[in-house]
């Protein structure tokens, strides 16, 4: 009998909660892509036995149901004209899915997608900066008058120097602009003709390009700041975003005869337009208000506690650099440079929480890049520490934050100062008037963010149920590759007989409808990482994992045929979801006699879920 595509779709739309509980629709060749708003409304059970629905299971923020090749768009057509959502391809679904995320990692995720490639630049360029100022204080070396510093100098300040343009190539590769057009954005905002924006407090020229109508003594409508952006980090990535924007609406509507010449003319000659005119002066304004603001704040202890802590979050807007207007006066007034404790205390704050990380974590990739940023933080550059590592797993940042908070307060109460300024962490022993002091504020800050992220930092906890397989382990190097997509080579996850996909116990598997794969006979309950990747789901039932790879596979190992109906009973999870795991690692330990005694197949089930995405899938079996 022929499946009634139309009541088929209705009865998903009722037990998902209706379509104004679908945030996005998508199909691929066999299955509905759902992106849900609330999956407390969503009845899976009721919908595992809709008639059409072959199975169903959540990937990356998706929930998917399995209808099959030839069906699926029929029941999708059905499924939106019922309910009344609009129609989005694949990746809008999964941009959809990436939405439903907590709100301040979508606000953060952007910045640390923008600064993890250019990290090695402001890693090399952070410590070499530390070294050279740190042998330029010397007393009698002479070194900050040699050939020697000058040279060495340039070559570590250029990343710094320049660091719009190359945060505006990364962030048009993150938006998806022209990369060359985010270099001219990035350009534009530090060029020449501009006043350094290092140097704003000693004046600099405007334009009038809309007019000349003066509204107060200090603001002229339609006047342009000719103001460089130099060291600044948002404003360009917004520029970079608006610019990104532009160009893709053009290359939309303009024809393709004009689009070489149009399209980038009018993005570059607007976004240096907006920028100049809106978004750059918006930022000066917040600059200058957290400036005034911290003047007075540091002006007692509670007030430098506060800044202690607020500082690493002027570093992310950009805004520490004027900084140095601050103690620049400082020292004319009082001869004693007090701001300089407070900055770091909270630079030597986000050294201690970066560094336990670096030795926390277990990811070789995180240690890579916490161990070289967090030295560079003790130097007194944090960018690397802060973007390429505490933000991006929040609570470390969180953590120095309050370390440099308790070190700024002990250093108010101590009344230590420095007679120079641009020197901070360990290069500011040259600088201090009391080093001992500046030690105890050193240790209490750096040490408490250390302690604290050391106690909250849980990304390489071991895994409560990895206990010790009873069984030998698998030995990865000796698995056969089971499954190829392009570069990719993907070996089999359990150690055994390999049964081709047709063969497999069950229909649903051996149809292909939940991907191309292959079954295997386990001879041990060991089920270990295939791939380097990220676990996507770990079923209730604990019988089923999906891993996710950075080249965008979607692979579920499957242990057993209908062990769903087990409840969990003779399988241990190693892993949960949103654990990362490298080749090799434990993910299940189960039990083959119980799996047997319970009367079900023990195929391990090895698919590659999203494999009608790829052209180039082969299958070894």
């Amino acid at each position: 009998m022929a499946l009634d595509y139309r009541k088929c779709a209705q009865e998903i739309a009722d037990n998902i909660g209706g379509g104004s509980n679908v945030a996005s629709a998508a199909h691929c060749a066999t299955r509905l892509r759902l992106v849900i708003s609330d999956n407390s409304k969503v009845n899976k059970e009721a919908l595992e036995n809709v008639d059409g629905v072959k199975g169903m299971f959540e990937s990356n923020g998706q929930l998917q149901l399995i209808i099959g090749t030839g069906t699926v768009n029929k029941v999708y057509d059905e499924f939106l004209d019922i309910t009344g959502v609009a129609a989005a391809s694949k990746e809008e679904a999964k941009a959809a899915a990436a939405a439903k995320q907590p709100w301040y990692i979508r606000l953060l995720k952007p910045i640390g997608d923008v600064f993890v490639p250019i990290l090695p630049a402001i890693v090399a360029s952070g410590l070499m900066m530390g070294l050279v100022e740190a042998l330029a204080k010397i007393p009698g070396l002479g070194f900050g008058d040699s050939d020697w510093f000058a040279f060495l100098d340039m070559v570590a300040n250029t990343a710094f120097a320049y660091l719009p343009v190359i945060v505006a190539i990364s962030a048009a590769r993150v938006f998806g602009g022209n990369i060359f057009l985010g270099a001219v954005i990035g350009l534009l905002m530090i060029h020449s003709a501009l006043t350094n924006g290092w140097n704003a407090a000693n004046g600099y020229d405007v334009w009038y390009l809309f007019g000349h109508i003066k509204i107060t003594d200090s603001y002229t409508l339609g006047q342009i700041n000719q103001l460089g952006y130099q060291g600044h980090v948002i404003p360009v990535m917004l520029a970079v975003l608006f610019m990104s924007k532009i160009e893709g609406w053009l290359h939309k509507h303009v024809p393709e005869m004009l689009d070489l010449f149009i399209t980038p003319l009018t993005t570059v000659l607007v976004t240096g337009l907006v920028t100049f005119t809106i978004i750059g002066p918006i930022f000066s304004t917040l600059e200058t208000m957290v400036l005034a603001g911290a003047e007075k704040l540091v002006a007692n202890p509670i007030g430098s506690c506060i800044m202690g802590a607020l500082y690493p979050a002027t570093v992310v807007m950009g805004l520490h650099h004027m900084y140095n207007v601050i103690e620049a006066g400082m020292l004319a007034s009082k001869g004693l440079n007090t701001w300089m404790p407070i900055a770091s205390a909270a630079n030597f704050a986000q050294f201690g929480a970066c560094l336990a990380v670096g030795l926390r974590s277990k990811n070789n990739k995180t240690k890579a890049v916490a161990i070289p940023s967090s030295m560079s933080a003790a130097l007194g550059i944090t960018e690397p520490a802060i973007f390429g590592v505490n933000m991006r797993f929040m609570k470390p940042f969180v953590a120095g934050m309050i370390g440099g908070a308790a070190g700024a307060l002990v250093a108010a109460f101590m009344g230590i100062g420095a007679s120079a300024y641009g020197v901070t962490g360990i290069p500011g022993y040259l600088t201090i008037n009391n080093a001992l002091l500046y030690t105890i504020v050193l240790a209490i800050s750096g040490g408490l963010a250390f302690f604290i992220t050391t106690v909250i930092f849980k990304e390489d906890e071991p895994k409560k149920a990895a206990a010790a397989p009873a069984k030998p382990a698998i030995d990865v190097n000796a698995q056969p590759v089971v499954i190829e997509v392009g570069n990719d080579k993907i070996v089999a996850p359990s150690k055994g007989a390999l049964v081709k996909q047709e063969d497999i116990p069950d229909e649903t598997f051996a149809s292909g409808v939940l991907g191309a794969g292959l079954g295997i006979t386990p001879e041990i309950g060991v089920v270990v990482a295939p791939c380097d990747g990220t676990i996507s789901t770990v079923a209730e039932s604990k019988h089923a994992i999906g891993i996710s790879t950075e080249s965008g596979l979607e692979l579920l190992i499957h242990v057993g045929v209908d062990t769903v109906k087990m409840n969990g009973d003779g399988f241990k999870p190693a892993v949960a979801e949103g654990d990362t795991v490298k080749k090799g690692d434990l993910l299940l330990n189960f039990d083959i006699d119980k799996i047997k005694k319970a009367g079900y197949a023990d195929t391990v089930v090895f698919l590659l879920t999203n494999s009608d995405d790829f052209n180039d899938v082969k299958v070894n079996a």
